[in-house]
């Protein structure tokens, strides 16, 4: 039993039933499916309709547009069940996608594709990442050339995250000068789009009910009515804006693993039996999940405190830079002292441990490497 935790104003009766909701549904509906999933590489696009339907994908969004008109925690606590059940992040690249898209998108933008991404008929992928800029944004290559009302864009993209079952895609593109004021975000619907193409999923070390694939724009036309917002050169700005938001669906993942990698080892401890007695009984055992379950305790009041502020408007880049970080830092940690506690069986995919460690170690990775979360941090200090 962890210890009791602060109960922030955010986390009221509301919050609580839509939680036990989406609770029920990941766990009666998604997790049965999840070891084929993993098996063939990806999740159906279609499963994410039904979802859609009970109010799953976006609850976040106005009620114009599809949405249930409510804040940003609900769309954090669906991404922390979905953790919980090891059901990897693709909502959540899905929301911000969407939230690009609410922020910057025209009127008409809003209305042709949000109620859509709401309701699942869509799913969204953000193609940033190139195979020769990595995090650096500011050199990125794929181009869109202007040639009378439409764009033309030509480049590639590489570990995109719904790549192969997305249909619409946020993509940064360089409309004009080197570095950040020529960079423009253009939203693409793919289906039957002349010149896309999808590359080779790529096989990954963890997460694999999740594509992540390669991307390919060959001579791309779309309308110039499909750029982000009102003018080039926006782009840059609009992704930077959605930080603290974006952070805190890496850090309220990592406080949910860890969260269920105590609660694994604590009961396989207990039950597994070495010299004589459970494995729980030796001090060694019982001192690493203090130290585990203090871990999560810890993480899982930063998470809380950074929604909180994250709902009043007092987040600052810099806490969820750290929140980022930190988090999933210990996230890798105790999913690597846990599996020791497993022995040999914690190095078998058939125990959840096993695949918790795999799955976790990208979190250092995506949404900004840990060390430019540091480097980031270091700057305003």
């Amino acid at each position: 039993m962890l210890p009791r935790l602060h109960r922030h104003a955010w986390m009221d009766e509301d919050v609580e039933a839509f939680r036990g909701q989406v609770r029920r549904y990941v766990g009666e509906v998604l997790a049965p499916k999840l070891e084929g999933w993993r098996r063939q590489g990806y999740i159906p696009r279609e499963v994410w309709r039904p979802f859609g339907d009970m109010g799953f994908m976006l609850p976040e969004l106005p009620e114009a547009y599809g949405g249930a008109g409510a804040n940003v925690a609900y769309q954090l606590v669906v991404q922390d069940e979905l953790a919980k059940a090891e059901v990897p992040a693709n909502t959540a690249v899905h929301s911000i996608a969407a939230h690009y898209i609410l922020d910057y998108g025209t009127e008409a933008q809003k209305r042709r594709w949000l109620p859509r991404l709401a309701s699942g008929e869509l799913l969204a992928g953000i193609a940033l990442t190139e195979p020769g800029c990595g995090s650096d944004l500011k050199a990125l290559r794929t181009r869109a050339r202007r040639d009378a009302d439409h764009y033309v864009i030509d480049g590639a993209k590489t570990f995109i995250t719904n790549g192969s079952t997305a249909n619409l895609f946020v993509v940064a593109v360089r409309t004009g000068e080197a570095g950040s004021r020529g960079v423009s975000l253009v939203v693409l619907e793919t289906e039957h789009l002349a010149g896309f193409r999808v590359g080779r999923r790529l096989e990954k070390l963890g997460q694999h009910a999740s594509d992540t694939t390669e991307l390919f724009f060959d001579e791309v036309r779309v309308p110039a009515d499909q750029l982000l917002g009102a003018k080039e050169g926006d782009g840059f700005a609009q992704l930077m804006s959605q930080l603290p938001y974006e952070r805190l669906l890496l850090a309220v993942p990592a406080a949910a693993v860890i969260e269920r990698a105590v609660e694994l080892t604590v009961a396989y401890t207990k039950e597994r039996k070495a010299f004589g007695q459970a494995i729980y009984e030796f001090q060694n055992t019982r001192f690493k999940l203090a130290e585990c379950a203090t871990i999560a305790h810890v993480v899982r009041s930063f998470v809380n405190d950074c929604t909180q502020r994250l709902l009043d408007g007092t987040l600052d880049d810099e806490a969820a830079y750290m929140a980022k970080w930190w988090c999933t830092e210990q996230q890798c940690r105790v999913t690597d002292e846990c599996l020791q506690l497993f022995g040999g069986y914690g190095y078998t995919v058939e125990y959840p441990i096993a695949r918790l460690y795999a799955d976790s170690r990208v979190q250092r990775i995506y949404g900004g490497t840990n060390e430019i979360m540091k480097d980031l941090i270091a700057r305003r200090l």
